[in-house]
C-alpha cells in the first residue's frame, strides 16, 4: 500500500509531466525536484501503461510522449497573438533547430537568421515551394515566433535585447543556447535521417511507427498502451473511432484501465455508451478550456448549446445563429461583433475549440455534433415552489 502523501506527490509529478512534457530547472525547479524524487516509480508506471520514456536530471525532465493520431492539428504551436503555426513556421522551426545544433554556446538573432537563410537556400526546399528571404516583416515575424517558442521551451535563454526591437529597428538580440535541452526535443520512435519514405504522410507514419509484435501477450500490451495514451491525451475516446480489436479490448478492460489512470493521475473516468472521457476536476491538464469568459468563450458556449440539440448544422445556419447572438449580446461582447462578416471569425474561433475538444466534427459544408456535446444541452428551467411559498399560499386560504 502506497502511503497517501507519497501517492499524492507522485500524482502531482505525473500531472506536471502530462501538462508539460519538457521541464527545465529555471522555471520548474520545485516540480523537477519532485519528479527526481519519484523517478523510478514514474518511469515504471509510464513504461508499463503507456510505453513512454522518461528521462530526468538536475536540469531537465523530458517525457517523450508520442502523438495518439497524426491528423489532429488542434494543438499547434502558437505565436504572440495565439495564432497557430502553419507549415511555413514549422519548417522555419526545423531550420532554426538545425542551425542551433551547430551554433556556439551563445548566438544572436541576426546570426541565427543568417544560418536559417543559408539552410533555406537548399534546392530540396525550393523544389517543394518553400522560400525564405527575411526581407519582409512577415518572414521576420515567423522567425521571431519560432525564437519565442524556443524561449518558452527553454532551448534559448535571452541575455540582452528584445525581439520586438529586432522587428521594428533591426536591433540584435543575444541568447544562450542550452544544448542539453535542445538534445531532448525529438520524440519520434526513430531518427529522421533513417526515414526512407517520400511523401509527407508516409514519412510521418514511418517516423512514428512502433515495432510490430508477434505474441498475443505483446499485442495486448501494445494495445493497452495505445488506449491508455489516448485516454490520457484525447478529451474523449469514442468507440466508433477505434478499430475492431481496440474496441473489443477497451470494452472488456475499460474499468481496469480507467482505474489505473485515475489512481496515478487523479483524472476521473466518465463512461458512456459512445466512449470514455477522463475528466480533470482541477482543470489543469488541458490547453483548451471550456467554458471561458469574454466574447469568444460566450460564443463558443452558445454554439455548443445550439449544436447539442441537433445532429448537424450547416455553416450558413451557424453563421446566422452567431449573427443573431451578436445582436442580442452586443452590449456585453467586444466591439465590432455586429459588423458585416464578424460572425465568420467568431464562428471559426468557436468551432476550432469545439473540434479540439472532440465535441464537433466539420465535414464539408456541415458541422456534425459528437455525442459528448450533449453535456451542453439546456432544457427549459423547472420552477418549484419553496416550502415557505407553499405555506404562505395555504395560510392565505384561511
Amino acid at each position: 500500500m502506497i502511503p497517501a502523501e507519497e501517492q499524492a506527490q507522485r500524482r502531482v509529478a505525473l500531472r506536471a509531466l502530462l501538462a508539460k512534457p519538457l521541464l527545465v530547472a529555471d522555471t520548474d525547479g520545485e516540480t523537477l525536484v519532485l519528479i527526481r524524487r519519484h523517478l523510478t516509480e514514474l518511469r515504471e508506471w509510464l513504461n508499463r501503461e503507456t510505453g513512454w520514456r522518461l528521462v530526468a536530471d538536475s536540469e531537465t525532465a523530458r517525457l517523450f510522449k508520442t502523438a495518439t493520431t497524426l491528423s489532429d492539428a488542434s494543438h499547434a504551436g502558437r505565436g504572440h497573438n495565439k495564432e497557430p503555426f502553419g507549415r511555413r513556421r514549422y519548417v522555419t522551426l526545423c531550420l532554426a533547430l538545425s542551425a542551433l545544433a551547430r551554433a556556439d554556446a551563445q548566438t544572436t538573432l541576426g546570426s541565427l537568421a543568417d544560418d536559417v537563410l543559408t539552410a533555406a537556400a537548399e534546392p530540396e526546399l525550393a523544389d517543394v515551394g518553400f522560400t525564405l528571404t527575411l526581407d519582409s516583416r512577415a518572414d521576420r515575424s515567423d522567425l521571431v515566433a519560432v525564437v519565442r517558442l524556443l524561449l518558452g521551451w527553454g532551448v534559448l535563454s535571452r541575455v540582452a535585447g528584445d525581439e520586438d526591437a529586432y522587428l521594428s529597428a533591426g536591433t540584435d538580440v543575444l541568447y544562450d543556447v542550452r544544448r542539453p535541452v535542445l538534445g531532448l526535443l525529438l520524440s519520434g520512435s526513430r531518427g529522421p535521417s533513417t526515414v526512407t519514405a517520400v511523401t509527407f504522410s508516409a514519412r510521418l507514419t514511418e517516423l512514428t511507427a512502433e515495432p510490430v509484435v508477434e505474441s498475443d501477450d505483446l499485442r495486448n500490451q501494445a494495445m493497452r498502451r495505445r488506449l491508455t495514451r489516448r485516454l490520457l491525451e484525447d478529451p474523449v475516446v469514442y468507440y466508433d473511432e477505434l478499430d475492431d480489436d481496440e474496441r473489443v479490448y477497451l470494452l472488456s478492460q475499460r474499468h481496469a484501465i480507467a482505474r489505473r489512470i485515475a489512481e496515478a493521475s487523479g483524472l476521473i473516468p466518465e463512461m458512456r455508451a459512445e466512449g470514455i472521457a477522463m475528466v480533470d476536476p482541477d482543470d489543469e491538464l488541458t490547453d483548451v478550456r471550456m467554458p471561458e469568459q469574454r466574447t469568444d468563450g460566450h460564443v463558443t458556449l452558445l454554439v455548443a448549446e445550439y449544436l447539442a440539440h441537433r445532429e448537424q448544422a450547416t455553416f450558413d445556419g451557424l453563421r446566422a445563429f452567431v449573427r443573431q447572438a451578436a445582436a442580442e449580446h452586443a452590449g456585453y461582447w467586444r466591439k465590432g461583433v455586429t459588423e458585416p462578416g464578424a460572425e465568420t471569425e467568431l464562428l471559426a474561433i468557436a468551432l476550432e475549440k469545439l473540434s479540439a475538444l472532440r465535441l464537433v466534427q466539420a465535414d464539408g459544408h456541415v458541422v456534425r455534433s459528437r455525442p459528448a456535446i450533449a453535456r451542453f444541452a439546456l432544457s427549459e428551467p423547472t420552477i418549484r415552489e419553496t416550502r415557505k411559498a407553499t405555506a404562505d399560499a395555504a395560510s392565505a386560504l384561511f
